[in-house]
């Protein structure tokens, strides 16, 4: 009888590792979005490079319900997909930061790593810095990179978990502007 109930574990713990491989990464639910709930406000130090033309702390409620915000968590260790999609956002920022805000949200990480991320990739979006992930944390965040749209109400409007492509951003975006 003992030899059955360890054969009935192993099968059910099987079957739920089967289960969870076969969902897709980038579906991971989120309530925020879901749900179309206000973006959570946050106040964060801005790293060195972007004080001179954003001051030394970044509001996100300042500019909520002004346009629409592409809000990007990332880090320097997060090889290779943060990689990726740096370049991707540069030049999504490039082409249409007169209508669209972007700001990243560099997490759990070192300053001088997160500094070298950015001259590394030239990245000319505000970025924030949160040592700890506490925003991450109201943001139901999995893991980086992820990518919070909030529309032009302060709502959030969609999550995409992993690397984004330019393809994908630029649909979420046109989904956002008016």
């Amino acid at each position: 009888m003992k030899g059955w109930l360890w054969v009935l574990v192993v099968a059910f713990l099987a079957g739920i590792f089967w289960w969870g491989m076969q969902r897709n990464p980038r579906e991971l639910p989120s309530v925020l979005a879901k749900e179309r709930r206000p973006a959570p406000d946050f106040t964060l130090p801005l790293l060195p490079p972007y004080r001179a033309a954003w001051g030394e702390t970044f509001r996100l409620g300042d500019y909520l319900g002004k346009r629409p915000i592409v809000l990007n968590f990332w880090a320097s260790w997060c090889y290779p997909a943060c990689y990726e999609e740096a370049p991707v956002l540069e030049a999504a920022w490039r082409k249409h930061k007169d209508r669209v805000l972007f700001v990243g949200v560099n997490t759990q990480d070192k300053e001088p790593e997160a500094l070298r991320f950015i001259a590394q990739f030239g990245l000319t979006f505000p970025q924030v810095f949160d040592p700890r992930g506490r925003v991450g944390v109201d943001y139901g965040m999995y893991g980086v990179p992820e990518t919070f749209f909030i529309d032009g109400e302060g709502r959030v409007y969609a999550r995409h978990a992993g690397a984004i492509d330019g393809a994908t951003l630029e649909g979420y975006l046109k989904e956002l502007r008016p």
